[in-house]
């Protein structure tokens, strides 16, 4: 058991975003599903029989979803980062964390659900660390895209 798990507060719709999570990426599962009942239910305010709690791993990494009403909402402060190998695996991660959602710059979306998320390539550090004046083609390339495109880094980096 990690000792650290992120806790996703939804209003009602934890397993909905539980399951697009959950085919978005490999290695991931549900492991747990809890329901309101009859007493839980009249003080949160959701259906008896609803999902109350859900725990579910994403690339390995547990979390935990919980429909707990609609007194908070998700807020770009905290955001889930995907690092990803190929443009190929950028490309299917955006496509399904941000339909229905909102596109945002450099590499950010928020989901149809509110979660952000940042979708980087993992050679970003590497694209990001050569010397100037590449490093600021870099960044002012980037700063123009929504989705990464790794290739116009990468031209970018090599001038």
């Amino acid at each position: 058991m990690q000792k650290i798990t992120p806790c996703l507060w939804f209003d009602d719709k934890a397993e909905e975003a539980v399951n697009l999570y959950t085919s978005v990426f490999e290695n991931s599962e549900i492991t747990s599903v809890s329901r309101f009942g009859e007493a839980d239910a009249a003080i949160s305010g959701q259906p008896e029989g609803s999902v109350q709690l859900m725990t579910f791993t994403l690339e390995g990494q547990e979390f935990t979803a919980l429909n707990g009403g609609p007194i908070y909402q998700f807020s770009p402060a905290i955001s889930l980062q995907v690092t990803c190998r190929t443009q190929d695996e950028i490309d299917t991660v955006w496509g399904a964390l941000s339909e229905g959602g909102e596109e945002e710059m450099c590499g950010w979306l928020r989901d149809r659900f509110g979660v952000s998320w940042q979708v980087m390539p993992e050679s970003l550090g590497d694209l990001l660390g050569v010397p100037e004046p590449a490093r600021t083609r870099v960044w002012e390339r980037m700063l123009q895209m929504r989705k990464i495109d790794i290739a116009v880094l990468r031209e970018a980096a090599e001038g």
